[in-house]
């Protein structure tokens, strides 16, 4: 069986990553669980951008095919931010717990209509061939008053979303993979690969 190298470490991630490729021709592996250890500087201007630097750096260290997702929040009152550098949003080391205060925390005061945000997610994959394929998606919403809920991870807590009036951290897996930018960019990708014999 065909194996595809997920160039992650996020476990939360992962579990998410496997649940959504699970009908595919192909053993979904971590990079860790494929033995790849690679420091990848992200570079990137973009999510799309920093997405093909990490699945191309990873595939140049095995046969398989790699995907690699770039993912973050754009707040619209913050002028995007944190967008590309959500991971790395006030330091590296820094936790969620206090990178979501500071958001909330800059939008004190400011009305719903104007705390509108998206998560955005692009996922690159490098195939053997040396073809690359990016899809983009996006999920709106706006950030809340105060975290809620335990499910997801990030910004998950401050992340609401009209259509179930919570945060995405208060969905069930199945509700957040069905409507999470990264689920939708997934199943993008996927009919992708199945062009390819995936």
């Amino acid at each position: 069986m065909r194996r595809i190298v997920f160039a992650t470490g996020n476990a939360g991630k992962m579990k998410e990553i496997k649940e959504i490729l699970s009908d595919m021709d192909a053993e979904v592996v971590s990079m860790k669980d494929a033995g790849i250890a690679v420091d990848i500087e992200e570079n990137g201007k973009t999510f799309e951008e920093n997405a093909v630097i990490k699945a191309k750096a990873v595939a140049a260290l095995t046969e398989d095919a790699v995907l690699a997702d770039d993912s973050g929040l754009e707040v619209d009152y913050l002028n995007g931010e944190p967008g590309v550098y959500s991971a790395r949003y006030m330091g590296e080391d820094t936790s969620y717990l206090i990178k979501n205060q500071a958001i909330l925390d800059r939008l004190a005061g400011v009305p719903k209509e104007q705390r509108t945000a998206r998560f955005v997610c692009a996922i690159a994959a490098a195939l053997p061939d040396g073809n690359v394929l990016v899809t983009r998606e996006t999920i709106e919403g706006y950030i809340g008053e105060k975290p809620a809920g335990s499910n997801g991870f990030g910004y998950d807590p401050i992340f609401y979303v009209d259509e179930f009036g919570c945060s995405t951290a208060e969905l069930t897996e199945e509700q957040k993979n069905r409507i999470s930018h990264r689920g939708k960019a997934l199943r993008a990708m996927k009919e992708k690969l199945r062009q390819y014999g995936f």
